[in-house]
Formats: C-alpha cells, sequence, structure tokens
C-alpha cells in the first residue's frame, strides 16, 4: 500500500537535541550526587513528561523532586540553545522540502511537550512544513504506547498502515509499531537490538539517505 504520510519524531530526528538533554541530565546528576543515570536516561528517551517522573520516581523513590529535575534540565538546554543556536539534524529541510513538493502529509509526534515542539519548529522556520503538530502534553500514555501516533494519524485524517513514523528511539518504534505504521529509524544516541530490527519497515543512517531512498522509489 502506497505511503500518504510521514510522521516524524522531533528530538534525536529533526533537531539534535536529544544529546543536549541527556548532558543536562548527567550535567545535574552530577550536582545532585544522583550517580550513574545513563540507563535512566535511555529508558526514559522517547517518552513524555508524566512518564519520565514515574521513572525517576521508581528509581530514587516517590519523595524524589523529579519535576524540579526536569524543570533545570529543560533551563538548561534552553541556555544552551539561546547561546549555541538549534542545531538541526543532517538533511531535515532537504527530506522536508522533498516531501512537501511531492505531496505528502507531513505530521511530528514528539514525546516533547507541544509549546516546546512549536517554539523550535517556528525558531527553525520549519513549522509550515507539518500539516498536524501533536506533542506529548496532548495524551495520557506516551511512547512506547501507541496513543501519540495514532493521534497524529487522526489528526491528519491517514489510516495508520499508509504512514511512516520515523524515529531514532526504541520507544518511538514500538509505537509506531503497535499504531499499526511502518517504523522508520534513524539511530542517534541508541541502536537497534534484535527486538528494535524485527519492528522496523526500513533504517537508515540519516535524513538525507532516507531522501534518496524516496528518490529511487524504494519508500
Amino acid at each position: 500500500m502506497k505511503n500518504k504520510a510521514v510522521i516524524f519524531d522531533m528530538d534525536g530526528v529533526l533537531f539534535d537535541t536529544e544529546s543536549m538533554s541527556s548532558n543536562a541530565w548527567f550535567q545535574l546528576a552530577e550536582e545532585w550526587e544522583l550517580g550513574d543515570i545513563a540507563e535512566l536516561t535511555d529508558l526514559c528517551i522517547g517518552r513524555n513528561r508524566t512518564d519520565i517522573i514515574l521513572q525517576f520516581k521508581e528509581r530514587f523513590g516517590q519523595e524524589f523532586d523529579a519535576d524540579r529535575f526536569l524543570k533545570k534540565g529543560h533551563e538548561l538546554v534552553q541556555r544552551w540553545i539561546e547561546r549555541d543556536g538549534l542545531p538541526l539534524m543532517k538533511g531535515v529541510k532537504e527530506i522536508l522540502q522533498y516531501l512537501k513538493e511531492n505531496r505528502y502529509t507531513i505530521g511530528v509526534a514528539s514525546s516533547s511537550g507541544t509549546k516546546t515542539v512549536i517554539s523550535h519548529m517556528e525558531r527553525s522556520g520549519l513549522l509550515g512544513y507539518f500539516d498536524a503538530v501533536i506533542g506529548g502534553d496532548q495524551v495520557r500514555l506516551s511512547k512506547p504506547r501507541p496513543d501519540i501516533y495514532l493521534k497524529a494519524c487522526k489528526a491528519l485524517q491517514i489510516p495508520p498502515c499508509e504512514a511512516m513514523a520515523v524515529e531514532d528511539s526504541p520507544n518511538g518504534i514500538r509505537a509506531a509499531f503497535a499504531a499499526g505504521m511502518k517504523p522508520v529509524m534513524i539511530p542517534d544516541l541508541i541502536k537497534p537490538d534484535e527486538e528494535i530490527m524485527a519492528l522496523l519497515y526500513r533504517k537508515y543512517d540519516s535524513l538525507t539517505e532516507m531522501k534518496k531512498a524516496f528518490e529511487k522509489g524504494m519508500l
């Protein structure tokens, strides 16, 4: 069946912000004397704020002020963005322009809050490419559950089976697969294991490589 829509995750797919968030958490973890949180960070990639708070409290106890930790982390990332700019992943504008010119429906389904997603899109000049913007605060259950992708497909009026989801994280791939979409992985911080590879429709090293696949009729 022909693919009619492409729905992108944001952090780690459109913007090189996944590593920024991780570095902010690592810096705070050192300041707060939390120890090594690398495994916890990987577990949280792709999840929304509510789910991340649950993960932190499960690790550090119910009294842990996860909300303050995440707020401080967000403020740190924003300072870095204000100082250095918002880093785009390789090939972002090129693939979005290609999809728009070829009349694909384009959406974004990010676990980040809707205000943050829109702010990043406006700052980078990408907002006009998207027909729907869905943030993690618009659904109760975050990735790896399918809710955010089902909501995005509904907003775009496209059946999930006719849409590709472009993701960098295992949680995102699991969510897209559970929604009945075609998961495309462009790995960022976490490489796919056997479980994730079995769920993939395609895997590429970059959006540039994915655009070449479109041009060759492979997608």
